[in-house]
């Protein structure tokens, strides 16, 4: 009894929301700044598994793809610390640093104490059925850096692969910024011709050009107050280039054709999937603009980056199908192994693709690994490696040039049936712990995942 009020007096000590967890994965203790903040009850969440209370989930979060905490301090007893993706008792996703550490009792007992800095809150999106879904490392790390850009209203360019989400991130961005009550407005800059692009951005008076036969405002002035978002900056015109560095200087402009100057007050978030830095090496992009719309610059993640989101993706995507479909459409276990080994040149943007087209072949609603075929490439795109030839010792003396020459791997198929044999045995031996098996292989959980779907092993 005194063990348990030493501990609740620990809790209680935290400002910040705190857990204590046991080895079994078990909830101590609760603070109260944790009740408040997820609206748990600390009766209810002790006794309970701790990723059922922060995850509302049914398996530890390692299984999920994320770095768990609880497994670093009951393996190497030393502290630690990453990222999560949790969820309160509105069903809302919270990112939080977790800040983890070993607690010892007075009997020598190992606990876990854990305390949550929040980062962000998902809030309302003006698309509800769209939002950035994944607990992958890779994912959370990205998600972190977006929530501390938003905190400062200075430029953001992000940076990433066609498909990465650029625009969803943008308006992450925007909700979770001051701005959040401003409007958010979007000008793709491949979209817009040349000969009408300072309109477009900076407005118009009349008689400006033909055809004009009135005053007009232009996106940066409907932006004030809020965030313009200027997607695939990296195809600006060069003359709005140096427009465009002139406004983030001063906050000034003009509408065509017009003498008044006028001022906007305007968050400027770019996206592009082009390499600035290097454009501006070769002399296509401003150097200065660069540095100005470059203040705070995100990197979003390859989908290849981040297999492990593939399955919360899937379902985030089925579901907005299934909203305009019926059946309710899912998703089979050697299928998901294939969706998991594939590389995603596309990013999510192929993925929904691939979602969609598989969907429209299935008469169940249940999505089959055949329904992928031509869809997906489960195997690697990777060089042919050599295979060494062992030499017997009465060649060796005849010299390099009498030896057998090294047989390419293409041509030795029984290599793969001797791989997934291999990892056949060890699952088995494993009991079908995926993680386990993957520490045996000396592999990644994601690369078993791959080949579990390449051998036809789910």
């Amino acid at each position: 009894m005194k063990r348990s009020i030493d501990v609740q007096s620990l809790v209680d000590s935290h400002e910040r929301p705190f857990l204590v967890i046991d080895r079994e994965y078990q909830v101590v203790a609760v603070n109260t700044a944790f009740e408040q903040a997820y609206g748990v009850d600390a009766a209810a969440a002790v006794g309970r598994h701790c990723f059922q209370v922060s995850h509302h989930s049914d398996r530890p979060c390692f299984e999920d793809g994320e770095d768990c905490p609880h497994r670093q301090v009951f393996d190497r007893a030393a502290a630690h610390s990453c990222l999560h993706m949790h969820r309160d008792s509105k069903g809302r996703h919270r990112l939080v640093r977790v800040t983890a550490h070993p607690l010892r009792s007075a009997d020598g007992d190992l606990y876990l104490g854990e305390s949550f800095h929040e980062i962000g809150v998902e809030e309302p999106t003006r698309r509800p059925n769209l939002r950035m879904v994944g607990r992958s490392p890779a994912f959370l790390r990205t998600l972190e850096q977006l929530n501390v850009a938003a905190q400062h209203d200075l430029p953001v360019l992000l940076e990433g692969e066609t498909g990465t989400g650029k625009d969803l991130a943008a308006e992450l961005v925007h909700r979770q910024s001051s701005r959040s009550a401003g409007p958010f407005l979007t000008l793709g800059c491949t979209a817009v011709p040349e000969s009408l692009f300072e309109s477009e951005v900076f407005g118009y008076v009349q008689g400006a050009f033909t055809g004009s036969s009135g005053s007009r405002q232009g996106l940066y002035e409907m932006a004030t107050g809020g965030t313009l978002f200027l997607d695939e900056v990296g195809e600006m015109p060069q003359a709005l280039q140096a427009k465009l560095l002139r406004v983030l200087e001063t906050g000034e402009y003009r509408r065509v054709g017009g003498r008044k100057t006028l001022r906007a007050d305007v968050r400027l978030v770019c996206a592009t999937n082009r390499h600035l830095s290097q454009m501006v090496r070769q002399g296509r992009f401003r150097q200065d603009l660069y540095y100005r719309i470059a203040c705070l610059d995100v990197q979003l993640p390859t989908l290849r980056e981040r297999l492990e989101d593939v399955p919360d993706l899937a379902e985030a995507l089925l579901a907005r199908f299934s909203k305009t479909a019926e059946p309710q459409y899912r998703i089979s276990a050697p299928a998901m192994a294939l969706l998991q080994g594939y590389h995603y040149p596309g990013n999510i943007r192929e993925l929904r693709n691939i979602l969609y087209v598989a969907a429209t072949r299935t008469s169940s609603g249940t999505i089959e690994a055949g329904h992928l075929a031509s869809l997906v490439d489960a195997e690697p795109k990777e060089p042919p490696v050599a295979v060494p030839v062992v030499v017997p010792a009465e060649w060796q003396a005849l010299g390099r040039q009498q030896q057998p020459a090294a047989v390419p791997a293409q041509a030795s198929e029984p290599l793969r049936e001797l791989e997934s044999r291999h990892i056949s045995r060890v699952l088995s031996e494993c009991d079908g712990n995926r993680r386990k098996s993957a520490d045996a292989l000396g592999i990644s959980e994601r690369t078993l995942y791959r080949k579990l779907g390449r051998y036809g092993l789910v």
